[in-house]
């Protein structure tokens, strides 16, 4: 292959470098101020309730998310755009929302428990192993929902007319598309929420149920915030980027392009057996709305009463939540974008593992260690904001890359060698045929990164001033002034906006590739 022969992308290489630099130099300059690295027996304990966990809320979310993507894409009913946009909220709901949202449905005094006593049978508990998982299925089912229902758009209608016209049933269809486009897709889907789910911290501070259900980045928040052991918390997260690098390489030597070439961009549907495969997909389809619209609506309900007598300090914290989410959202789909491109035209485990590595990263050791490297130079709270959204862009780089890596291969495979024939290169082939065949992955992506961006309380909560909060500072802050009703409206507004920006950039993909 003639592409596959050239030199990696100069600004593809830079950027990997940097990224590498942005995640490694933190933690540096964390062990550089610790005494020693070293890990107790509690740590280990930790790392492995970290692995179990992630690996079980990988595979149920990614598992799950196939019978529902596929319904989605093979079926057309009323509803079905509001549907697919609906899939993005619960991924986009800052953790600790989320949280509130799950114990409103299944915890102690919760709906369903309510339900089971009523019925005579005993309650079930949500916190330790089973309400980590359940959490994190909650979060990341729609996220990968969405991600698989991008592979199935993505094969083109000339294979599903030709795949027609052969007479193939539902079995053949998937044995000789479906299964192509999965196997490129889905291990990239779960090393995402794998390392998604490393990471977490808000689910399982509030579900993890005591000394045995800790994973790696609760260990490094008590080893930083009670014990200020910066060489141990260096150790875990060293160890922490270790397993995301094991899971991104193992990502790049499972995913294969499914080798579909290019289609002429024409909307023909799957085709929509009826019987019992389409009160399957109806079944799929209600089970994971109602699994979405209930804690959402407990947190709305919750929310809704403080409205009116909001503090001050929410609406300009907002706007400064807003300038950040949409500056990171921007900045983050651009180096994913040149990552993913370098990526299709020449495979590189380098920019494998340094486009997915910031996701293993614990966000509070990234935070500190930014903190140590400013101080000497200029003070942090100055550069609250543009150190949130350099964070920002780092942290929600990894998953736009792999949103796009999928497009910018079959856009490669499809149209390379004509556009390198045509010597379209540059400023024309990008507007020409890059953006035009990618919008729709675009405008996902940069939705997700905003979304993200507005819920952030990461960095900011170690660099920022009363001038420089965030809308999630500020809901920190009423919450743990036990002004409980004011920091539910102010979540409630923080959860709108991160949903409308989403919507934002997500439509407006979707209809710039229409």
């Amino acid at each position: 292959m003639a592409s596959r022969a050239r030199p990696l992308n100069p600004a593809a290489r830079a950027l990997a470098v940097l990224l590498l630099a942005l995640v490694l130099a933190p933690l540096a300059a964390v062990a550089w101020r610790g005494a020693d690295l070293s890990l107790v027996r509690a740590d280990w304990s930790a790392v492995r309730f970290s692995v179990t966990q992630a690996v079980l809320s990988a595979a149920f979310s990614t598992l799950l998310a196939i019978p529902v993507a596929r319904a989605l894409a093979r079926r057309r009913f009323p509803g079905r755009a509001g549907l697919i946009t609906l899939m993005g909220a619960p991924f986009l709901l800052p953790a600790v929302v989320a949280v509130l949202g799950l114990l409103a449905v299944f915890g102690r005094s919760g709906l369903l428990n309510s339900a089971l006593t009523a019925v005579g049978l005993p309650p079930i508990s949500i916190y330790g192993m089973q309400g980590v998982v359940l959490a994190h299925v909650f979060l990341n089912l729609p996220l990968a929902t969405r991600m698989i229902l991008q592979g199935w758009l993505s094969i083109p209608a000339e294979r599903v007319r030709l795949a027609q016209s052969l007479g193939f049933g539902p079995s053949d269809t998937f044995r000789h598309l479906e299964a192509a486009m999965l196997r490129d897709v889905l291990p990239g889907v779960a090393t995402v929420i794998l390392v998604i789910c490393l990471t977490s911290f808000a689910v399982v501070i509030t579900l993890g149920g005591g000394p045995r259900a800790t994973t790696i980045e609760l260990a490094i928040y008590q080893a930083v915030r009670f014990e200020f052991d910066l060489g141990r918390a260096a150790s875990l997260a060293g160890l922490q980027l270790l397993i995301g690098g094991l899971a991104a390489l193992a990502a790049w030597r499972l995913g294969r392009p499914a080798g579909f070439g290019a289609g002429l961009d024409r909307d023909l549907p799957f085709a929509a057996p009826p019987g019992w495969r389409q009160w399957g997909d109806a079944g799929a389809l209600a089970a994971v709305t109602l699994f979405m619209i209930l804690p959402l609506a407990a947190v709305a309900l919750r929310g809704l009463p403080g409205l009116s007598d909001l503090p001050h300090s929410v609406l300009p914290a907002a706007g400064r939540s807003i300038l950040v989410a949409v500056l990171s959202a921007l900045l983050a789909t651009t180096a994913a974008l040149v990552l993913a491109l370098a990526s299709a035209r020449r495979p590189s485990p380098g920019i494998e593992v340094a486009a997915t590595l910031p996701l293993a990263t614990s966000g509070l050791v990234l935070g500190t260690g930014l903190f140590l490297l400013v101080q000497p130079f200029a003070p942090p709270m100055r550069l609250a904001l543009p150190v949130t959204i350099l964070v920002n862009v780092v942290l929600s780089l990894p998953y736009l890359y792999r949103i796009l890596l999928p497009e910018t291969r079959a856009l490669q495979a499809g149209y390379g060698r004509l556009a390198d024939s045509l010597s379209l290169v540059g400023w024309s082939r990008l507007r020409w045929l890059i953006l035009p065949r990618l919008a729709r992955p675009l405008g996902f992506g940069a939705g997700i990164a905003a979304a993200l961006s507005m819920g952030d309380l990461g960095v900011i909560a170690l660099f920022a001033g009363e001038r420089q909060a965030t809308l999630p500072l500020v809901v920190s802050q009423l919450a743990g002034a036990y002004r409980m009703e004011a920091a539910a409206s102010a979540a409630l507004i923080l959860v709108a906006l991160s949903f409308a920006l989403f919507w934002v950039f997500d439509a407006g993909g979707r209809h710039a590739a229409a």
